[in-house]
């Protein structure tokens, strides 16, 4: 397995290295120590507050013991409030980084073929292929990250139910899973163009697990072309759609935005947070500088055949943040030569509304979810 590595020295005082795995994309951690039950979850605190990893040697359910322990610890520390929800975002990110980086330091060891060679250890081997592909060697692994991929493969084996399909969606690792389903009641009821009727054709912008591909074919479009740029959406696309019965109405393809074709409806769920990731996978809910939006708003009018509308889904949750707002949003809109057709709104249903101890609880609580249906102006 090529790439980096991490180093240790074990208890002959001999020098090991292997790969290291992080999907996360963070760096191997320079300063390890071996650890097994006799460790506390004090002394393992101390050791992961000063950025040092601890690689566990003992039994795999007392690791898991011990990242709870140590979960509770990091999250002792008072949240710190903003002056503005501005202010409080950042911090709360900061946090959250902070966060990833010291539970991320309990590491677990891999033999060939994903076996972990601890005590009470399960058998990953599935969750590992699913997210990495056929087993390469040896390599050490964030247990948090481990208990992501596990968790992953659970969704991906019962799927969410999606009440506009009827049936549900199966995300794999890596993927957005849509959890908040108030965007998918909007493209639900939303009317389709007329243009339609003529043309025929719908265009869904980095479809992801193929939700709404799904959708629009469910509601009568009889080709959608969906694209994205990642491998592991186009897989699950695939998948969902050959499970839904829809395999035949959707073309998939790997494209950055759009294809090359115009179609009378062009659909857009980008990330919803003009921020920067702090790991790949975190590219499903932040767009940096809006890359994507704004990307998708310069090129709607080029890809829109006669009468055709693009729908945008997009929260405000950035505008009550005070990271955009809704004229520079506008603004974008008739740079691009679009005018507004209409708009859908909804409300978010998920817990996070409801808890007032929630840093960001003032802008969950006024969030509001949107269908733009826009058109050349």
């Amino acid at each position: 397995m090529s790439g980096p590595h991490i180093h240790w020295t074990n208890e002959a005082g001999q020098a090991q290295s292997v790969p290291w795995r992080s999907e996360s994309a963070a760096p191997p951690p320079k300063r390890v120590f071996l650890a097994d039950d006799r460790m506390s979850a004090d002394q393992a605190f101390r050791l992961v507050s000063e950025g040092s990893a601890i690689l566990w040697q003992g039994d795999f359910q007392n690791a898991r013991q011990m990242l709870l322990a140590l979960t509770r610890r990091v999250s002792r520390k008072p949240k710190k409030p903003g002056a503005t929800l501005t202010e409080s975002f950042n911090l709360h990110r900061m946090a959250q980084a902070q966060r990833a980086r010291s539970l991320g330091l309990l590491l677990i060891p891999f033999d060939a073929d994903y076996r972990i060679p601890l005590r009470r250890a399960p058998d990953v081997h599935a969750a590992c292929e699913e997210a990495h592909g056929p087993a390469e060697g040896p390599f050490v692994m964030s247990l948090r990250e481990l208990l992501g991929l596990i968790g992953a493969h659970e969704w991906r084996k019962k799927g969410v139910e999606i009440q506009a399909l009827g049936a549900r969606i199966h995300p794999h690792y890596g993927v957005f899973s849509p959890v908040r389903g108030e965007y998918v009641d909007l493209v639900q009821r939303a009317p389709l163009p007329k243009a339609l009727a003529q043309q025929g054709i719908a265009i869904d912008v980095g479809t992801g697990t193929g939700i709404l591909a799904a959708l629009l074919a469910r509601r009568g479009v009889q080709r959608v072309i969906a694209t994205d740029q990642d491998e592991r959406a186009l897989a699950c696309a695939a998948e969902n759609l050959e499970r839904l019965g829809f395999a035949s109405r959707v073309e998939l393809r790997k494209a950055d935005l759009f294809p090359a074709e115009r179609a009378a409806l062009v659909v857009c769920n980008p990330p919803w947070l003009p921020a920067k990731p702090s790991s790949p996978l975190e590219y499903a809910v932040y767009d940096p500088e809006s890359r994507m939006l704004r990307g998708f708003l310069q090129g709607l009018v080029a890809h829109l055949a006669p009468g055709g509308e693009g729908w945008l889904i997009l929260s405000d949750f950035a505008e009550h943040l005070g990271l955009r707002s809704r004229e520079q949003l506008e603004g974008w809109f008739a740079e691009a030569g679009l005018k507004v057709l209409d708009r859908l709104d909804i409300r978010p249903r998920h817990g996070k509304t409801m808890d007032p101890d929630d840093p960001l609880h003032a802008a969950r609580k006024a969030e509001v979810t949107s269908l733009w249906r826009l058109g050349a102006a």
